[in-house]
């Protein structure tokens, strides 16, 4: 009985990351997808963690972390699993630690968010591109950092929503910082039950990995460490 629910914890782990590998793999080329068609740096000082580098970071570390554990469990090798259940208890800190600092550092990171906002609209108006700012300003409905008028006189077609190329246009009234804000407080809820589901799964993995590991050392099965 023992021996067969076992077998049974183990296949499960094994068809469990597979399907998360199958979602790694999705991430890193949607994150090559991004990189190639979209380069968006509003932020110049996250430049290099914009949301195609994150997908890109993201699908590699899920990849990596589910084959050892789909290899480990295949295997019955114990290094293997070990080194999976350290990494998912990494993983899990690292993410509970950020959570943490961007609850606790909110008003702050408010501040730099809006001063990176406002130095990249500066940047965008001494260039002749305003490609990433039109992009966002027509997906949030919005205009410049606070309002219109951080444009000045280079205000951007993106930036009308009603009688463009008249001599008296409309344009969007809201910032995209307070639009940001309010994407935020309205999906704060869905990102902190994601937070919650993706520790549970990660826990869950972490308890597989070491039963199937201790049974293992029981048996005398595996690579000795």
């Amino acid at each position: 009985m023992a021996q067969g629910c076992l077998k049974c914890l183990k296949y499960t782990m094994c068809f469990a990351n597979f399907l998360i590998f199958m979602s790694g793999v999705a991430v890193l080329g949607f994150g090559v997808y991004m990189m190639l068609n979209f380069k968006l740096a509003l932020i110049p000082t996250l430049a290099n963690f914009n949301s195609a580098n994150m997908l890109l970071v993201s699908g590699i570390v899920i990849t990596c972390v589910s084959f050892l554990g789909f290899l480990g469990a295949l295997k019955e090798n114990r290094c293997l699993l070990l080194t999976f259940f350290l990494l998912l208890f990494i993983l899990m800190l690292v993410e509970l630690t950020a959570a943490c600092l961007l609850l606790m550092y909110e008003g702050e990171i408010g501040k730099l968010v809006e001063d990176d906002l406002t130095k990249g609209l500066e940047k965008a108006k001494g260039s002749n591109s305003t490609s990433d700012w039109d992009l966002v300003q027509v997906k949030l409905d919005c205009c410049g950092v606070n309002n219109v008028t951080d444009w000045g006189s280079k205000v951007p077609s993106s930036c009308c929503f009603k009688d463009c190329g008249t001599t008296a246009p409309v344009y969007r009234t809201k910032g995209c910082l307070v639009k940001l804000k309010n994407w935020f407080e309205e999906n704060f809820l869905a990102i902190g039950i994601s937070v919650i589901v993706l520790c549970i799964i990660e826990v869950l993995g972490m308890c597989f990995a070491m039963t199937l590991f201790c049974h293992i050392s029981r048996s005398g099965l595996g690579y000795k460490l």
